[in-house]
């Protein structure tokens, strides 16, 4: 069996809601913790690194967590098994292995992760990026630091940067390493550098120099950007390719090459976990599995069930009444 991330910094395992709760308040923020049913399996291992902190986090049970903004510190949550709806002001992100959310720091945060979701949270310090980002500029930032919502985590920069927090969090090799104090702040500026490296954000072009901060073009990035946020109100890939100004051909060719999937896969995922999402929060006596799927536009129920299924691993019945 693989070890998992993190196993040798154990802060709490329990079955208790509110204890989970308290205690990975230490880490974030406070925040309120609402479990689906069944028995919780709630564990966390932390690893702190000056102003940047490594946090594993698993429930087992699905859970939905809301907090007031985290103003202090900016958070990428990185999902490592299951499925993550993610709300942080506009932003709505449909959240898996393939993409993580990094979700505005002064908007609240409402996270919804089903029963066999496992996370990798990192924590940095605002304050802190703020000033490596003046480090490696020359200068003091002239404007607020504003990243990427999504983070595309097949994209090479960022699997680089993923390769860096592996090598701490991963087995023995990374707390050797940390075991050197000398070491401690520059692997913690190695973290601050490649993240403001590898996540698109407002100084990319100055970092990067010049047009190369983006290697995907820009409409295909809107598009994207647009189904995560807007998935349950975009009818169709035509209308995708029409907000961001390009053809219908242009933007599949460009999923394809720059993303390795269609528009339509894309936008169906994110509409899975969407319709997910609401017939787990969703009341059985009130509604029904066909109401919940028109709002997400699957309309025809036998093929939406298959899809679900398929996509689940259960009926959407059977979600609608856990």
């Amino acid at each position: 069996m693989d070890v998992e991330p993190l196993s040798g910094h154990r802060l709490f395992h329990t079955g208790d809601a509110e204890e989970a709760r308290v205690r990975m308040g230490g880490i974030l923020r406070d925040h309120r913790l609402d479990p689906g049913r069944g028995a919780m399996d709630a564990r966390c291992d932390f690893l702190g690194i000056g102003d940047v902190g490594l946090a594993y986090l698993r429930y087992g049970v699905q859970v939905r967590v809301r907090s007031e903004p985290t103003e202090s510190f900016r958070l990428v949550q990185i999902p490592l098994a299951g499925r993550v709806r993610v709300r942080a002001g506009a932003m709505d992100i449909a959240s898996d292995h393939t993409v993580a959310s990094v979700p505005d720091p002064d908007e609240a945060l409402d996270m919804n992760a089903d029963d066999s979701s496992r996370h990798l949270l990192v924590r940095i310090d605002r304050l802190a990026l703020d000033t490596h980002l003046g480090r490696v500029l020359g200068r003091p930032p002239e404007r607020r630091l504003r990243t990427a919502a999504a983070m595309q985590l097949r994209s090479p920069a960022v699997r680089s940067w993923l390769e860096t927090l592996r090598m701490l969090h991963g087995g023995t090799a990374g707390s050797d390493l940390l075991r050197d104090s000398r070491l401690r702040p520059q692997f913690e500026q190695l973290i601050m550098s490649q993240f403001l490296l590898a996540q698109p954000n407002s100084y990319s072009e100055l970092l990067l120099g010049g047009d190369v901060a983006y290697p995907t073009p820009r409409p295909i990035r809107r598009a994207e950007q647009l189904i995560a946020d807007r998935a349950l109100d975009l009818p169709s890939v035509a209308d995708i390719a029409a907000a961001v100004g390009i053809s219908v051909r242009s933007l599949q060719e460009g999923f394809r090459r720059y993303l390795d999937t269609t528009p339509t896969e894309r936008l169906r995922e994110a509409r899975l976990v969407g319709v997910h999402a609401d017939l787990a929060a969703a009341d059985p006596t009130t509604t029904t599995v066909a109401a919940i799927a028109a709002d997400w536009g699957f309309w025809h129920l036998g093929r939406f069930s298959a899809l679900y299924r398929r996509r689940w691993g259960v009926s959407p019945s059977t979600t609608l009444r856990s």
